[in-house]
């Protein structure tokens, strides 16, 4: 297995629950009215330190979609999805943008170093039932 190299980045940041990777920064949240199963999501316009899955198609709460999974980098717990193609016209923003799940992430780490919880549960859904 080769060396995993992983970006570190600077601001508020949404890490992994499970090894603490930085996954994606506040500032690129596009929202947060996404829920999965099994609890809260958010959109981001991009993420980093993620492998991706096979595509599939998948029927979700606002149509089918195209998606792969997201995986963290450095311990490969599945994270969220990535959508590929959105079949309806309504939901074509979201293509090319990831969902990470609350429920997989760690903390938000402001610039001064605080930490603000986000959530303690450890569940992946796959539904993007949004509240839009």
């Amino acid at each position: 297995m080769g060396r995993v190299f992983a970006v570190t980045l600077e601001g508020k940041i949404y890490s992994c629950k499970h090894c603490g990777t930085h996954l994606a920064l506040d500032d690129d949240i596009v929202s947060k009215s996404f829920h999965s199963r099994h609890g809260k999501a958010y959109l981001f316009s991009k993420v980093a330190n993620v492998t991706l899955g096979e595509k599939e198609e998948r029927m979700m709460m606002t149509g089918s979609h195209v998606v792969v999974d997201i995986f963290c980098v450095q311990c490969g717990s599945i994270v969220g999805w990535k959508y590929e193609t959105a079949r309806e016209k309504s939901q074509k923003y979201k293509e090319g943008k990831s969902v990470l799940e609350r429920s997989v992430l760690f903390k938000i780490s402001g610039p001064d170093g605080s930490n603000y919880w986000v959530s303690d549960g450890a569940h992946f859904g796959g539904s993007d039932a949004d509240d839009v």
